[in-house]
């Protein structure tokens, strides 16, 4: 079955390997290491390294359709920032009996623009199961749409991007107004419960956590099943010569909708996973700049590689943790710096150095084997 043919391949064996390695080690230290000893990864760090992981997902879904398809999306922001809307308009529907001035069903913030009623598109979200769903088919059917139009007009390269980046810049401003019922400026916050558990709890956090490289696991063998598969093959020949692979009959943009559907949908999961762990999604996730974050991260990592951009993720955002502690107003030269120097000495990225490494380290091993 090509779902389950990514498991005989030694990169997904060797990523998923070091994945579990990774989420068994700081869920050791979290709960066996005493509170105070040096190896101890206390309840904010766990936090810290789930919000990673879902950045490392969101990373995966932007170089399936980079890596793999050619095309370079400057707006999976925006499927991020959906998924997390739909994960935060359900959150904020368990407040339940907390709420304010005697309007329990309304959020706070419809209570203090005077709202009367809970608007049409909100009706759902206090069920888990139906905001799961829209957690995927909110980002889902955006791409579905936008891609539908854009790829039967066979727009491509740098007009599909702007493109692109012109629908998370509208999606911004929409959700900034108050009218739109989504927070505003301020967007959701004061999240308390999830599927009936405290998200301030540490097992929560862990739990969150864990469920988080769960996804990932999950995400990233679906797009390498994808790659793997006669779809991918097809990706790719769409990548390097579009216009020879519609002339041996192939229904390009049937096979361009689809990978981009599934990347929009995976981008959401990421947003649902990030909005519990950093209790706030607001309109600044559907900025551009965050979209051309992303694509830097996938740069960075190593693009056309789906681990790379998980690489990708988890240094650059360690590096803006690091580094905005200490220099914050720097930051985004830094990331610039970061990005020249790969591009000119790194071309194909960190992965392509650790494979550069790994070949050379190898056909000296062979040679050894040679040498009488």
């Amino acid at each position: 079955m090509w779902l389950t043919q990514p498991f005989n391949e030694r990169s997904t064996q060797l990523f998923l390997g070091v994945l579990l390695a990774a989420m068994t080690l700081v869920t050791l230290l979290h709960l066996v290491v005493p509170a105070g000893h040096p190896l101890h990864v206390n309840a904010y760090t766990v936090n810290l390294f789930g919000k990673y992981l879902s950045y490392a997902l969101l990373a995966v879904a932007v170089d399936l359709v980079w890596g793999y398809l050619g095309i370079l999306s400057l707006g999976h922001g925006a499927f991020f920032a959906l998924g997390g809307y739909a994960m935060g308009m359900y959150l904020m529907r368990q407040i339940g009996d907390r709420g304010v001035y005697g309007h329990p069903e309304l959020p706070d913030f419809m209570v203090f623009l005077n709202w009367e009623s809970l608007p049409w598109y909100w009706q759902g979200f206090d069920m888990a199961w139906f905001a799961f769903i829209m957690v995927l088919l909110a980002p889902g059917a955006l791409a579905l749409v936008f891609g539908f139009l854009a790829f039967r007009s066979r727009v491509t390269g740098v007009y599909l991007s702007i493109i692109t980046q012109a629908l998370t810049f509208a999606l911004m401003l929409a959700f900034f107004r108050n009218e739109m019922g989504f927070g505003g400026n301020n967007g959701l916050t004061d999240f308390r419960d999830i599927l009936g558990y405290n998200l301030r709890s540490d097992a929560t956090r862990l739990g969150l956590f864990l469920a988080t490289g769960v996804a990932l696991a999950v995400g990233y063998v679906v797009c390498r099943a994808i790659v793997g598969s006669k779809l991918g093959r097809v990706c790719v020949a769409t990548r390097d010569a579009e216009a020879r692979t519609r002339f041996i009959g192939y229904r390009v943009e049937r096979f361009q909708l689809f990978v981009f559907v599934v990347s929009a949908m995976l981008a959401g999961l990421a947003g649902a996973l990030y909005v519990p762990q950093v209790g706030i999604i607001n309109p600044s996730e559907f900025s551009p700049i965050f979209s051309i974050e992303i694509v830097l991260w996938v740069a960075l990592g190593g693009r056309a590689t789906l681990y790379g951009a998980v690489i990708g993720a988890i240094l650059v955002n360690y590096a803006k943790t690091v580094f905005t502690g200490v220099m914050p107003d720097a930051w985004l030269f830094a990331l610039g710096a970061m990005f020249v120097l790969v591009t000119v000495f790194l071309p194909k990225g960190v992965a392509g150095l650790l494979a550069y490494r790994f070949k050379r380290r190898r056909n000296d091993a062979d040679a050894q084997e040679v040498t009488p």
